[in-house]
């Protein structure tokens, strides 16, 4: 019997770690290596362009590795339900394999391909690549529920078997025995698309700081672990205005692509730590990054409401205000906050935010000043980060606006001395907000403060070239403050109740019954 097989990339878009796509070339006679990009996916607008742009060129990436290996990619315009009944009959396929899908909607997607898989006698193999762990597992230890703190899902996590080791990456000599078909016409019909074949307008498009595919995350892998002072030390690194740009060394994109497999980061961290500290057990936040990860993907494996708060087990229900008015100038960076303003608009312009940034404009929009709910923020971010993911977008949001269980109210920060703290000359604010380059240190961060001489000799005129604060936030902070003070007090006496109600309840189970007392005393 022919085996031929296709490998259905999604995430996991590379080579190296890659068990899935191992187990579909043993035994196979025929590769074919597919991508499905939805042309319907691509005009809708909860993906921007810079989104977009990183897509393709880790699609381009991909396809070129795969040509070293005698092998294409092939990218096929459709929708899945519709692609592979088509596939399998076209190409005879016996086997399909794909990276294991955690979330809510990939599970239901994937399992209406299993079915249209089964009806073809078509073989499926799935593997799981894109988590450290498997996260029913997790669950299943913590008695059916996803664990509600990070802490107590590091007290899970310690319970589980060390994560699996990365599997080999595919090579010429694991390939060499299948084939992969590949017609005349291959770039035609099957080649990756560029943005203007997807119909975005590319005019004035700003060079990408963010070069997508696992040849750009492998270096930045090697790059982010030769950092002397930060492996020496194994410290949270030090906060400074440099820190708030993009470097060679960051890495959330590639991982919520699967451009860089998070068990390989993880097993060259620890091999790392060990040969550093001579010690067997690394610190849990040496792994910060990817377990908050893992947490907020176990949080959502089983909750389709995650990125919602109505319908969410997750997420406390608060009375948030509307205004699509304030919704718009936080968004668009016309707040009259500068540092504010000048993260938006690093977020708009390049993807990517560094996350104590996320934090500043995540607590401005919520709960610090502007009271406007988390979910608004989320579809925002998902448009505009390279590294939004549905989980962990969803999960953080819910986390820094204090709407989740698993994170207590906290105090508001400060859209100027938080900035202020990081940035004391305003550096990044005169990078991202030329408009205000002017201004002294002194006002940087709150030019309205600027006597009339001083915006004058900055040539910006507050209200006039740069906008007034949008709020007065100290007195958004003390009112939004006492919000939060009365939600999490009426929260804290329903959790005393039920509490108290459960405790009843189990004190009448475990009392026996006056019956059972006569049965009691007769049996004596």
């Amino acid at each position: 019997m022919v085996v031929n097989t296709i490998h259905w990339f999604r995430k996991g878009l590379r080579l190296h770690d890659n068990p899935s796509l191992r187990d579909s070339i043993r035994g196979a006679d025929t590769l074919r290596c597919i991508y499905i990009l939805d042309p319907w996916f691509a005009g809708s607008s909860n993906m921007g362009i810079n989104r977009w742009r990183f897509l393709l060129q880790c699609l381009g990436d991909l396809d070129a590795s795969l040509r070293k290996l005698n092998s294409r990619l092939f990218v096929i315009r459709g929708q899945p339900t519709d692609v592979f009944p088509r596939l399998f009959k076209e190409w005879q396929i016996t086997h399909l394999s794909y990276e294991y899908d955690s979330e809510p909607f990939g599970k239901e997607r994937d399992a209406t391909i299993v079915k249209l898989a089964n009806e073809a006698a078509v073989e499926v193999m799935v593997r799981i690549s894109h988590t450290l762990y498997d996260l029913d597992k997790i669950i299943e230890l913590n008695g059916g529920q996803p664990p509600v703190t990070y802490k107590h899902f590091q007290v899970l996590i310690s319970h589980m078997a060390a994560v699996e080791l990365p599997a080999e990456t595919i090579t010429s000599e694991l390939i060499k025995s299948c084939a992969t078909p590949i017609s005349e016409d291959h770039d035609a019909k099957f080649g990756v698309p560029s943005l203007e074949e997807l119909g975005f307008e590319t005019e004035g498009l700003s060079t990408a700081v963010w070069l997508g595919g696992e040849t750009e995350a492998l270096m930045r892998l090697e790059r982010h672990l030769e950092r002397k002072e930060w492996v020496e030390n194994f410290e949270r690194p030090r906060m400074n205005a440099n820190s708030l740009l993009a470097n060679s060394t960051g890495l959330s994109p590639y991982l919520r692509f699967g451009c860089l497999s998070c068990r390989l980061f993880h097993f060259k961290l620890t091999d790392l730590y060990r040969k550093i500290k001579k010690n067997s057990t690394p610190p849990y936040f040496l792994y910060g990054q990817l377990l908050l990860r893992e947490f907020f993907y176990t949080g959502a494996t089983n909750n389709p409401c995650f990125d919602k708060m109505e319908g969410n087990p997750a997420c406390i229900q608060i009375p948030w205000d509307r205004n699509a008015e304030a919704l718009a100038k936080w968004a668009e960076g016309r707040t009259g906050f500068p540092w504010i303003d000048a993260i938006m608009t690093q977020l708009r312009q390049e993807g990517w935010i560094h996350h104590l940034a996320w934090r500043a404009v995540a607590c401005f929009l919520t709960r610090g000043d502007l009271w406007i709910c988390w979910e608004e923020g989320m579809k925002i971010f998902e448009e505009l980060l390279l590294d939004a993911d549905w989980s962990v977008n969803a999960g953080s949001w819910m986390w820094l606006s204090c709407s989740s269980f698993f994170q207590p109210f906290f105090p508001s920060y400060c859209p100027v001395e938080f900035g202020q703290r990081t940035d004391p000359n305003g550096d990044f604010i005169r990078h991202y907000l030329p408009i205000l380059r002017g201004f002294p240190a002194k006002y940087i961060y709150n030019p309205w403060n600027a006597p009339e001489d001083v915006q004058k000799e900055a040539k910006c005129i507050i209200g006039e070239h740069y906008p007034k604060p949008m709020v007065n936030h100290a007195e958004a902070c003390r009112i939004n403050v006492e919000r939060m003070k009365q939600i999490y007090q009426q929260l804290s006496c329903c959790r005393g109740l039920e509490r108290g109600q459960l405790t009843q309840k189990r004190r009448l189970e475990e009392a026996p019954s006056e019956n059972s007392s006569k049965s009691l005393r007769q049996s004596k």
